[in-house]
């Protein structure tokens, strides 16, 4: 269906009650023409993941808020399709990142709360690997020093729990309780849906063909259908990012991931309720994956998710990427399976890619243009575990575009780290 300027109305339905499809049946339905209104206090250039939470905290706070998507929404060209996200509070990327978590949990609260809707599932998830492995003493460091429960298991306990995984006798077992997955297609529709109600216009099928700030400190957007005048612009532009900000493209890396849904020997090992999301550490390699899903709930697709968490070798366009899998990439899947969950592999259902945006050190950038004076906000390079802080980069990039700065600890993301 192609879509014009949208806002959404009320509809009695309760959101609670919708599957994925439900909901987005729900949303499109209530789409309908809107004034073409041509300024605003803030435009959004890029209405995914970081761009709909983006819009949902600028129209919550009362802003006259325009957000452009030059896809769907949600779409699965870019980083935020594939129907689950792992969250976790331990983090093995780095232990400044746990305040940010702590804030995103209470947003994703708020989220369900408005809406009806559950975004967070609590699985639970399992961390494997070598005794001396980084990621895990990192994990275990952001454990100790947030007071963030981690449960360290015996050889016993854990072929107790998760019989499902054959191990090595010396690696380690951690279990975070608390931790489990998000839904990114659903989560990304709430935020728009909410922020449409609070009074946001999202345009989509809209390319930005340029933007440009004046001498008077507004910002002139000009896509393929339309110029638009703000004071402020964000821009979370996903793997378009360093196309719509030049002067960063050296900084970041496009890669081509894959992931994969498999039919396991033993399907009902594997289900909801039965198996954890977890995280393996294999030498070189970090491994992870969810439990089965019911697809009448979230959609497809079906079966068994895992992926290799590491820049893939393929560095793209993200307007001529190569979507096809390789055989290379589902034998790496296979392979692991076979190697770790003996009952894990019996034939592959389906192969996506997504596509990874890469800074330097793999941490986000947050930060403002710089040459702007404080007028464009961005937020890139997420490397491919960002999805889990949507709900908190979209609070941050609201208070650094409307307050000039934040009270959350985002320093450590500033692109002057990189000279």
């Amino acid at each position: 269906m192609k879509r014009r300027d949208f806002i959404i109305k009320t509809s009695g339905i309760a959101v609670a009650s919708l599957s994925y499809p439900q909901l987005y049946a729900n949303v499109n339905r209530q789409i309908e023409s809107n004034s073409h209104q041509a300024n605003y206090d803030v435009i959004v250039l890029g209405v995914g993941s970081m761009g709909s939470s983006a819009c949902y905290h600028l129209a919550n706070s009362g802003y006259k808020v325009l957000g452009l998507e030059q896809f769907d929404i949600p779409h699965d060209l870019g980083s935020h399709a594939g129907q689950s996200r792992i969250i976790r509070k331990a983090y093995g990327e780095g232990s400044d990142y746990v305040p940010l978590l702590e804030r995103a949990y209470t947003n994703w609260q708020t989220l369900e709360s408005e809406t009806g809707s559950q975004v967070y599932y609590k699985t639970g998830l399992t961390y494997f690997g070598a005794p001396d492995d980084p990621f895990l003493k990192t994990v275990k460091g952001s454990s100790r020093k947030y007071k963030i429960p981690i449960n360290d298991l015996t050889v016993e306990e854990c072929d107790r729990k998760y019989p499902q995984f054959k191990l090595p006798p010396n690696f380690q077992r951690l279990e975070e309780t608390e931790a489990g997955f998000i839904t990114p297609e659903r989560s990304i529709l709430l935020y728009v849906q909410q922020a449409v109600l609070k009074g946001a216009v999202i345009r989509t099928k809209e390319k930005v063909h340029e933007w440009k700030h004046e001498s008077s400190g507004s910002v002139t957007v000009v896509t393929n259908k339309g110029t638009y005048k703000a004071g402020k612009l964000i821009i979370t532009a996903g793997p378009w990012a360093g196309k719509v900000m030049p002067s960063l493209i050296s900084k970041l890396t496009i890669t081509r991931q894959a992931v994969a849904w498999v039919k396991p020997r033993n399907w009902d090992k594997f289900t909801l309720g039965k198996f954890p999301c977890w995280i393996l550490e294999d030498k070189d390699h970090d491994f992870y994956g969810f439990p089965i899903l019911p697809v009448g709930t979230f959609a497809g697709p079906l079966g068994l998710k895992l992926a290799l968490h590491y820049p893939g070798a393929d560095t793209t366009d993200p307007d001529q990427v190569n979507r096809n899998t390789k055989e290379s990439d589902e034998k790496i899947l296979i392979d692991f399976l076979n190697k770790f969950m003996p009952d894990g592999y019996e034939n592959t259902l389906v192969m996506k890619t997504c596509l990874y945006t890469n800074s330097p050190d793999h941490d986000f950038i947050i930060d403002y243009l710089s040459g702007f004076n404080k007028d464009i906000v961005f937020a890139t390079g997420f490397s491919g575990h960002g999805f889990k802080f949507v709900s908190v980069v979209g609070e941050i990039l609201a208070d650094l575009a409307m307050e000039g700065s934040t009270q959350l600890p985002v320093d450590f993301l500033s692109a002057k780290r990189f000279g």
